[in-house]
């Protein structure tokens, strides 16, 4: 069968067709509105509740902290909308947060090359879990949290566990020094990999495949989609930015620690989710993630200020999530 017209493939996968008005039509006013929506009521409600939320600094603080996550979820919508899932970007970022730090503190190399040396870890971690998944046929689920185990232990074995402290000014700065005003490095960065996201789900074929590998991998695998090649190459860049999103976090730190990103896995879950994303795989868009990512943030900062513990915390997050896959199902039945 010939591969060649792959312009076709959201027109031959039905996942792919539920998904493309809403991920992508008008944005917040179709696929990305209830998510908008969300953040708005959820912003109004911690303004009435604290006189600290809407100020500058905070919401700067937000942007700042979304980084990370933003990283990771941008990662994971694009496993999600294939119909996988990773368990464990959390752990890859703790390894290549320690490969960072000990590259540049006791193999003696630059710190630039350290930070993509990291990078590079990361992807094989991601690498490894695409042919996990594809070649020896084990369940996303079960790969990817041998992986989380893997890498968490890796980045405990590289220091014994031990934290490496202390970089360059200049490497700290990238997360610190606002261009006007708003933007450091690190948050160009992110704007900048959300804006080529959005385009390549939106434009390109490959993006499309996606989809369609969402919607049916038999019949995406029919219409002339390499399916192990495209799995394999999600699984691969959600390994990349997650190995990104630790140096990023080890900027912010200014330091290396092996316990870093525990728990990170269920944040960005739960924002693809609820930002539109099925984990019935087919559908899902970079511009919901987006609103997810910042109601988490939102979410986490309101709580913070208004002086609610960290595990009561970790509660509303599952509750949050529960509605979101919740929403999710009943949509998914109104649509049959």
């Amino acid at each position: 069968m010939s591969t060649t017209d792959k312009t076709a493939v959201p027109d031959i996968t039905p996942g792919a067709r539920r998904s493309r008005a809403p991920s992508w039509g008008m944005g917040v006013l179709t696929g990305s509105r209830g998510p908008a929506l969300g953040l708005l009521a959820l912003c109004v409600v911690f303004f009435i509740a604290t006189p600290h939320f809407l100020t500058q600094n905070n919401l700067l603080n937000i942007l700042d902290q979304a980084v990370v996550l933003g990283l990771l979820a941008l990662g994971m919508t694009a496993v999600i909308v294939m119909g996988g899932i990773d368990l464990s970007v959390g752990a890859v970022l703790a390894l290549a947060s320690m490969t960072l730090g000990w590259l540049s503190h006791e193999a003696g190399w630059p710190v630039w090359a350290s930070a993509l040396a990291a990078v590079a870890v990361g992807g094989a971690c991601g690498l490894a879990n695409g042919l996990g998944i594809t070649f020896t046929k084990l369940p996303p689920f079960i790969a990817t949290l041998a992986m989380m185990s893997i890498a968490r232990g890796l980045a405990n074995v590289i220091t014994d566990g031990q934290q490496i402290v202390g970089f360059p000014d200049w490497f700290d700065n990238l997360s610190v020094t606002r261009y006007l005003g708003v933007f450091t490095v690190t948050t160009l960065v992110l704007i900048v990999l959300y804006l080529a996201g959005w385009a390549y789900l939106r434009y390109r074929a490959g993006g499309r495949a996606l989809y369609a590998i969402g919607g049916s991998a038999e019949v995406a695998r029919l219409a002339g989609i390499n399916v192990r090649r495209t799995t394999v190459a999600a699984y691969a860049v959600t390994g990349l930015l997650a190995g990104l999103a630790g140096v990023f976090l080890t900027m912010r730190l200014d330091s290396s620690q092996p316990s870093v990103g525990t728990g990170y896995e269920l944040d960005t879950i739960a924002a693809v989710v609820i930002g539109g994303a099925s984990l019935s795989g087919g559908v899902g868009s970079v511009t919901g993630t987006v609103f997810g990512v910042l109601i988490i943030g939102v979410l986490r900062n309101g709580l913070n200020l208004l002086g609610v513990s960290p595990f009561v915390q970790q509660i509303v997050i599952g509750v949050v999530i529960a509605l979101a896959v919740m929403l999710d199902v009943l949509r998914r039945r109104e649509s049959r």
